[in-house]
């Protein structure tokens, strides 16, 4: 089961508390309204949105990537060792009491990914049917992790471009409508500005930690995945729960690979 990450929502806070920090410290808390400019934020994050959308296969495949912003800020549910201690209880039973035992475990188990794979070796499924079968699904998540991760590298990269053109519109507009009022220099150039911060500010308070968010997350889940598909293997072979232990601490070796998913 997931659980909002604290760490990672205290993180997106503080930098937004940082901004308000240099807003504050640069005329006062009260001149916030002078960064908030509905047209701009249109242009540069609406911008950023339609290239994303350019470059995604589907709009399933947008809405998916939109979704990985949630996804970013939970905890997968399980760690490998978790996963791994579990394998091991699972092999005690399949040793001494046969596969048929493990029926019902299945439904108590939060992983939908180990419990379908549970569920195939007590049906009797053919093992190398049930690591077709887990496989795949192990592969379809990798893909939908990647393509979430690109969904926020895509807009992460397009949104300055994008903050840049709002800016240089502001900046045409500004030199069309000013004729003599020089005055009207500092004021429009502010606005043109807006939109250049706009696009930073998205790219990396948002875009960019939440891609490598959800890419740690993805990573850590992918472990726990292939874990739980050599641990049910092992069983339905009715391996010995000892060689099953090393196996599995094979798979994540020194604890470096698990290390480097934790988020």
């Amino acid at each position: 089961m997931r659980k909002l990450n604290v760490v990672a929502l205290s993180g997106f806070a503080m930098c937004f508390l940082a901004i308000l920090f240099g807003i504050a410290t640069n005329g006062g808390i009260a001149t916030i309204w002078n960064f908030i400019h509905g047209p701009s934020l249109i242009v540069t994050l609406g911008g950023a949105l339609f290239a994303s959308v350019t470059t995604a296969d589907s709009f399933g495949d947008f809405i998916d990537g939109c979704r990985g912003l949630g996804y970013a800020f939970h905890t997968p549910g399980k760690n490998p060792r978790e996963v791994s201690e579990q394998m091991l209880e699972l092999a005690d039973v399949a040793r001494k009491e046969g596969l048929l035992a493990l029926e019902g475990n299945e439904e108590t188990m939060e992983d939908e990914f180990m419990s379908k794979g549970v569920r195939l070796i007590v049906d009797g499924t053919d093992p190398e049917l049930v690591k077709d079968i887990l496989e795949t699904e192990f592969l379809h998540k990798e893909e939908r992790n990647r393509k979430q991760v690109r969904f926020w590298q895509d807009l992460g990269s397009a949104a300055p471009a994008w903050g840049m053109v709002g800016t240089l519109l502001g900046l045409i507009n500004m030199m069309k409508s000013m004729g003599t009022d020089s005055s009207a220099i500092g004021a429009g150039m502010s606005l043109a500005l807006i939109t250049t911060l706009y696009g930073s500010v998205i790219a990396n308070w948002v875009c960019i930690p939440v891609a490598r968010k959800i890419e740690k997350n993805g990573d850590q889940e992918s472990l726990v995945m292939e874990v739980t598909l050599e641990g049910l293997l092992s069983i339905q072979a009715g391996e010995n729960p000892g060689v099953i232990k090393e196996k599995l601490k094979a798979v994540f070796s020194d604890g470096s690979r698990e290390k480097e998913a934790e988020p």
